[in-house]
């Protein structure tokens, strides 16, 4: 009863809306667009960001619950089961690891200790590694700048250095990001070389002890509170065939006040060495006279989660596919957290219950219209929150060959902000897609703008790269600011606030005011780009110079 309540509120409020087509319900006699309806939207997001689902972590009785429901949703909207088993389910085999109380890490200078990590206001730590116990002593810390290596840019922070046994302290983001000088890397537009998580591999391949990024709010995008969130409690992980012994014993992230502190006392002033970091001439630092030492006994175990996948088949190219993607899991629950603020459970409704809905409306359009000349698969992965693993997985046993996959669209955190008149493509530049994009916003006198911050890397920050990768054109849009009453500075404002208050905390909770008309709009795109697709012959392409270009060719040219 209360859905149906809700369904009638927001129908109350003028939220359910139809594209611009009119709307039939027989198959035969549609050639248009389908009605989306916000309402629908809504009563997804509310279920799945529900208390009861608990932050849907993979492997929790929350995840579960989210899964099976997803599952049941594409069943009633009429999708096949895609998985190879004949189910909706791909299995994924995680590793879950849980740090006891007792694991410590400090940074001393002599007998003095100088930090002693709290997991939550100064450094969080944590280990890749699948052994119960682990004990790192007396290693020395070196400051290596961004950390990367990267020789298309001729730049090696590592060169002529041997960090056997030591802790490697680095920067987050890369050097373009400082400088904003587009000669040196991209510019202020984030590459690869910027995010975490190469960073952290890379000190794993130079063969160092211990990595630690240092945290800042600007050039990571986010604040510390979405650091000490996201690495503290149980932490999740693909099974890795290695036992996770390609990694340093020790990955962290240190608060940048900490940092500072650290720096200072061993005579280093943390602003000039970040200078000298911008340069390829850069050395790097020993961060003189102090160690660190750590000791992790952990829990480990094994859990299945599952990649939720149906499909429409279409009738003349039933073997090439149009793909929607999104994750459906989330942070979970934190009884730390719960301990201190009365909130532990991390709903997530903008991320990713809105993207996961709308990708189930979608499906239910084109159920309800003609049958797609070519196939289309619907995916919902699972443990994106712990580094983009189930479209990882799907990347390494992808249910369709990539060379059979046309094209995909990601769908990723979409604010209930109302309609816009433009829509934001992160990574712009990358694809054609960006072209059949900007034909159907202009029917509806609405316009594309590049990622306003191309700094965050939110291109690699989301799960459209694990098949951007393998060489698919994938599209990661979403809403622009350019509110269509209240302009683009309150479209900005509520960005910054859900930013700043909400993401990645336990107030990302569903609200019954949502204005979800926007949300409904790009869902309408979204189906209208992704029909459009499912019913030519085209074969969209990276634009010339895209990083993944070579790799779509040589497909293409395989497959003809």
């Amino acid at each position: 009863m209360k859905y149906f309540a809700m369904i009638l509120s927001l129908f109350s409020m003028g939220l359910f809306l139809s594209c611009n087509a009119p709307l039939s319900s027989n198959k035969n006699n549609k050639t248009e667009i389908a009605q989306i309806s916000a309402a629908d939207i809504g009563r997804r997001i509310e279920m799945l960001s529900s208390d009861e689902f608990a932050g849907r972590a993979p492997g929790t009785t929350g995840g579960k619950l989210a899964a099976e429901f997803i599952a049941e949703e594409m069943k009633t909207l009429g999708l096949s089961p895609a998985a190879k088993d004949g189910s909706y389910f791909q299995p994924v085999t995680l590793t879950e690891q849980t740090m006891s109380s007792s694991s410590t890490m400090t940074i001393s200078k002599g007998e003095e200790v100088l930090l002693t990590s709290d997991l939550r206001t100064n450094s969080v730590f944590w280990t890749k590694r699948l052994d119960n116990a682990l004990s790192l002593k007396d290693s020395e810390l070196v400051f290596v700048g961004y950390g990367v290596v990267a020789p298309e840019y001729d730049w090696n922070d590592y060169k002529d250095l041997d960090v056997n046994g030591k802790t490697v302290v680095m920067l987050v983001n890369d050097p373009g990001f400082a400088t904003e000088d587009k000669a040196l890397f991209k510019g202020k537009s984030m590459t690869y070389y910027g995010r975490w998580t190469y960073k952290f591999e890379e000190a794993g391949r130079q063969g160092a002890a211990a990595a630690l990024i240092i945290h800042e709010t600007e050039p990571a995008s986010y604040p510390w509170e979405v650091v000490s969130g996201s690495w503290t409690g149980p932490q999740q992980d693909l099974l890795r065939p290695n036992g996770g012994e390609n990694r340093t014993m020790i990955e962290g992230w240190l608060h940048y006040e900490a940092a500072k502190a650290l720096f200072e006392s061993s005579g280093l002033d943390i602003e000039a060495q970040k200078l000298a970091a911008q340069n390829k001439s850069f050395k790097p630092t020993n961060i003189k006279d102090l160690k660190l030492n750590a000791s992790i006994e952990q829990s480990i175990s094994k859990l299945t989660s599952h990649n939720i996948v149906g499909q429409i088949k279409g009738t003349d190219m039933p073997d090439e596919y149009v793909l929607y993607m999104g994750h459906w899991d989330h942070l979970g629950y934190n009884q730390e957290l719960e301990n201190e603020t009365g909130d532990g459970i991390f709903n997530g409704a903008v991320d990713n219950a809105t993207g996961i809905s709308s990708i189930l409306e979608i499906a239910k359009a084109f159920d309800v219209n003609d049958p797609p000349r070519r196939s289309v698969i619907f995916l919902a992965v699972t443990a994106e929150e712990s580094g983009l693993l189930g479209s990882g997985f799907y990347a390494s046993d992808p249910i369709v060959p990539f060379s059979k996959t046309v094209a995909g669209i990601n769908i990723d955190g979409m604010l209930p902000l109302g309609r816009t008149k433009d829509m934001k493509v992160i990574g712009f530049g990358a694809s054609e897609l960006e072209d059949r994009l900007d034909t159907i916003l202009q029917k509806r006198d609405m316009y594309i703008i590049p990622d306003p911050k191309p700094e965050a890397g939110y291109f690699y920050r989301s799960d459209h790269i694990s098949l951007a990768k393998k060489g698919v054109p994938m599209l990661f849009a979403s809403q622009g600011y350019d509110h269509r009453i209240n302009g683009v500075e309150f479209g900005e404002k509520f960005s910054t606030e859900y930013n700043i208050n909400r993401y990645h905390k336990p107030a990302d909770e569903y609200d019954n005011s949502w204005d979800l008309s926007g949300i409904a709009e790009t869902a309408e795109i979204y189906f209208e780009l992704g029909y459009e697709l499912a019913n030519n012959n085209h074969w969209p392409n990276w634009y010339e110079g895209n990083e993944f270009r070579a790799i779509r060719d040589n497909q293409r040219i395989k497959t003809k």
